[in-house]
């Protein structure tokens, strides 16, 4: 009983769409032939205006040339000669000729010099333009069909002459349309008398070839009912206008003949029906698709009515199984807030302790620096301790602040140029003694380096360098070995050199569970021996983000007590200037001779030389050298500069040599790093000097310029003015700390300077107001300050009308350390950056390069 309604309910819904249609149906049956209707007759309507246009345009040039001809008549009759004035009238476009015949004579004179007659003018036609007689259409002397117009020529109220003007009917086609129903439709000019189709314009209708007649217009477009024939024939001796419809080329077409000129000329032609009701078919699909649209969309609509209804118990069943995703999301989403909440905990947990340790040092040492502040050695013993911690202390921060600039997108590279034994040098320099204070081997290899000139960031790679080689020797036990390696791969192209960096140790090693979380920031491997050492176990996920920010890769392979390694891929542009060319050129060095028992030792060497343009012979042996240092004498082309192993009997090598290669030729020990200190001891012989590896080309220039400043007398030697470069100077200091205002002012004072130290900005900037020029010699600017900041004053300074204004060093010595913070100072118009702490020895030789 309840599903009988139901059937019924959706029954009458299904008849009231089909009613409704069929409703739309035929309103948009009708309307679409009204509308169809009405655009033909409209068309026809149109069709018929453009006729009559054509047509008054056709009358008004034969009434244009009616009074031009009467005004030539005007002319002629003034004229002594009128015969001579015929001759002197050129032709045109329009008018071919004219001619002239004195009243009483048959015969007269034209415009081209010939005899003319009225003979073969037929005026029989009976028509006229206003008052002047028109010839029927006829073929002129140039092909051309013609008509004429005859007009008297009247002096003292007498007919002197007749005067006759010949008009070309090609004329007509530059007013007649030139795209008629965009070229559908058929046009011609028929003279009425003779019937012949005298114009057909340019462009003009579906056939190539104009129809000759009336007969040949009828016979080609199967016109050949007699009864019509005859009906037209009448209009036209009446002069009428008649349409009709016709099938043409199975095309239903309007006909149509148009009278011009009283019926003088005809427009006869056709145009389809189908272009002619083309407008109202566009209309009529456009609302035919409209129509279809909304039916489309109404028929929609009751299938999405009809969707839904079915739909309703499956969303309600939906709904409830959403609530319960959602519940479980929520649980989710507080699972993973407690999470972050104990990932913070552990962090500031983490935070907590390696910061209070140092720090503990820090204020301990500080305690018992007071105590015993008679006892000199104590003194230094805690100075250096509170140093080594405040270090530490800074290194974390500096950690930190790295880590928050990666996630914040902030961190951006400095792009240089820098060589790869400036970067292996400054690495030696830290790692090396804190390798030999463990008693641990330190290797460097580089092999297979095509270009030392690299392009990248040398600081950010020196970072990474320091994080990997750092570890290894934090874990790895005394006695142990690490290496490092640079290893030249195989280029992908020829504007960069791709090298891959590996570090290794025989240290503890990893277990494979934490090495899928090295990378992950403020994570640390624990155990019991590696718990002893210092870190926030942020310096994996530093170095792995710098890698990638190069475009590089890393990866680590580790074994527990076998050892770890370490690979870097990176690929670094190559400057287009490889070396100092100049230098070898003054040199004079174009071939030098390397001997070394290591194979790849060699190859570095060659291939370096090779890269900067010099020839390197190699042996593996002291007497294979010989032989080719022999050789080359014998050849005439001895070597300019020669490289032993010391290692090798270096000192005999070279003894033998001296007695083949002349005395000027320079000889180079290349020496380990473990054997550095043994030769350093010992006193080179003239003319040499020792090279430490790896081998770089660089490094062969110092050595070389070494030498020669030796032989000279002229070996650089340390100023001993370093330590007094600020002896004498003033300077002005924006600080409003009090601590840090005292400690800057004392080291400035350790240094011989001496300084006046402002709270803020304003002050600083009416002190130096006040100043005489020259009184100081730089200011040294706090950047966050009350009253006014650093960059402030600064600006404002370089805007003071004082000769000094523009030119005094202004040093930006700030806490703020991003390289943000220096772009801030350099456009507030500072000169330099100088990051707290104070290091005072990058202070010194800041101050000296902006003040000669």
């Amino acid at each position: 009983m309840n599903k009988k309604p139901k059937r019924n309910g959706k029954g009458s819904l299904l008849f009231s769409i089909i009613l409704v249609f069929c409703i739309l149906g035929a309103v948009v049956f009708s309307v679409a032939r009204k509308t169809s209707r009405e655009m033909s007759e409209s068309a026809i309507n149109n069709l018929s205006d453009s006729l009559a246009l054509v047509k008054g345009t056709i009358e008004a040039i034969l009434v244009k040339e009616a009074e031009f001809q009467d005004f030539i008549a005007q002319e002629i009759a003034v004229s002594r000669d009128p015969y001579g004035f015929i001759r002197s009238y050129n032709k045109n476009h329009t008018i071919t000729r004219v001619s002239l015949i004195m009243e009483g004579e048959t015969e007269g004179i034209s415009n081209t010099g010939e005899p003319f007659t009225e003979n073969d003018l037929d005026f029989s036609f009976g028509k006229r333009v206003g008052t002047m007689p028109l010839t029927q259409s006829y073929l002129n002397d140039m092909g051309t069909w013609a008509y004429t117009m005859k007009c008297p020529v009247i002096k003292d109220g007498k007919e002197m002459a007749a005067l006759y003007i010949e008009h070309t009917i090609d004329s007509f086609e530059m007013i007649l349309p030139e795209d008629l129903y965009d070229g559908k439709a058929m046009l011609y000019v028929m003279d009425s008398k003779s019937e012949r189709l005298v114009l057909k314009p340019t462009g003009m209708g579906e056939r190539d070839a104009g129809h000759l007649n009336l007969a040949d217009f009828y016979r080609a477009n199967n016109i050949m009912d007699e009864k019509l024939q005859a009906k037209v024939a009448q209009t036209i001796r009446d002069g009428e206008n008649i349409m009709f419809y016709h099938d043409i080329r199975n095309k239903n077409s309007l006909i149509y003949m148009w009278g011009v000129n009283d019926g003088a000329f005809y427009l006869i032609g056709y145009v389809p029906i189908e272009a002619i009701q083309q407008e109202g078919r566009s209309v009529n699909q456009n609302i035919l698709i409209v129509v279809i649209v909304m039916l489309i969309a109404f028929f929609l609509c009751c299938i999405l009515y009809f969707f839904s209804q079915k739909q309703q118990e499956t969303i309600r069943k939906e709904q409830e199984a959403e609530r319960e995703i959602y519940n479980k999301q929520l649980a989710e989403a507080l699972h993973a807030a407690q999470i972050a909440s104990n990932s913070k905990t552990t962090f500031l947990s983490n935070m907590s302790h390696d910061i209070r340790t140092p720090m503990n040092a820090i204020l301990g040492f500080t305690t018992l620096l007071s105590r015993d502040a008679d006892n000199p050695v104590k003194v230094r013993e805690y100075t250096k301790k509170i140093t080594s911690s405040g270090q530490h202390l800074l290194s974390l921060i500096n950690d930190v602040l790295d880590v928050s600039k990666i996630e914040s997108g902030k961190m951006v590279l400095t792009i240089g140029e820098f060589t790869l034994n400036d970067l292996v040098s400054s690495v030696d320099a830290i790692i090396r003694p804190m390798a030999r204070e463990k008693n641990q081997i330190y290797h460097v290899t580089v092999t297979d380096i095509h270009h030392e000139y690299l392009i990248g960031d040398e600081t950010r790679i020196n970072q990474v360098l320091i994080n990997l080689l750092s570890n290894s020797v934090k874990y790895t036990p005394a006695g142990g070995n690490i290496w490092f390696r640079i290893i030249g791969q195989k280029q992908r192209s020829a504007q960069y050199e791709y090298i891959r960096i590996e570090v290794e140790d025989d240290g503890y090693g990893m277990t494979p569970e934490f090495l899928e979380t090295i990378f992950d920031a403020f994570t640390r491997a624990e155990n019991s021996t590696t718990n002893k050492v210092q870190g926030a176990g942020l310096g994996m996920a530093i170095t792995k983000n710098i890698v990638e920010l190069m475009g590089g890769t890393i990866e680590v392979f580790s074994e527990v007590n076998k050892g770890t390694l370490f690979k870097v891929d990176l690929e670094l542009r190559i400057p287009s200037k490889q070396s100092d060319e100049q230098f070898w050129t003054e040199s004079g060095i174009t071939r030098v001779l390397a001997m070394d028992e290591s194979a790849d030792t060699c190859k570095s060497i060659e291939l370096l030389m090779k890269d900067i343009g010099i020839t390197a012979d190699t042996a593996l042996s002291s007497q294979e050298a010989l032989e080719m240092a022999r050789h080359a004498v014998d050849n005439g082309e001895c070597y300019q500069a020669v490289l032993l192993e010391a290692d090798m009997d270096g000192a005999k090598t070279a003894e033998k040599l001296r007695e083949i290669i002349p005395e000027a030729v320079p000889i180079l020990f290349l020496t380990s790093c473990e054997s550095d200190d043994a030769h350093r001891e010992a006193s080179p012989a003239e003319n040499t000097g020792y090279l430490m590896k790896p081998f770089f080309v660089s490094a062969f220039k110092e050595a070389l310029l070494g030498i020669r400043l030796s032989a000279d007398n002229h070996r650089p030697e340390a100023s001993p003015e370093e330590d007094v470069l600020l002896k004498g100077m003033h300077f002005l200091v924006a600080e409003d700390n009090d601590i840090n205002a005292e400690i800057l002012s004392e080291l400035l004072d350790m240094e011989g300077a001496a300084c006046e130290i402002a709270e803020n900005g304003q002050l600083v900037l009416e002190r130096f107001e006040r100043a005489a020029v020259g009184e100081f010699d730089a200011i040294l600017m706090d950047v966050q300050m009350p009253v006014m900041n650093g960059y402030e004053a600064a600006a404002k300074i370089r805007l003071l009308k004082r000769p000094d204004a523009g030119s005094i060093p202004i040093i930006a010595m700030t806490a703020n350390a991003f390289a943000e913070d220096v772009k801030d100072a350099l456009n507030a118009g500072m000169n330099a950056h100088v990051a707290k702490p104070i290091n005072m020895d990058i202070l010194k030789k800041t101050i000296c390069q902006y003040i000669s």
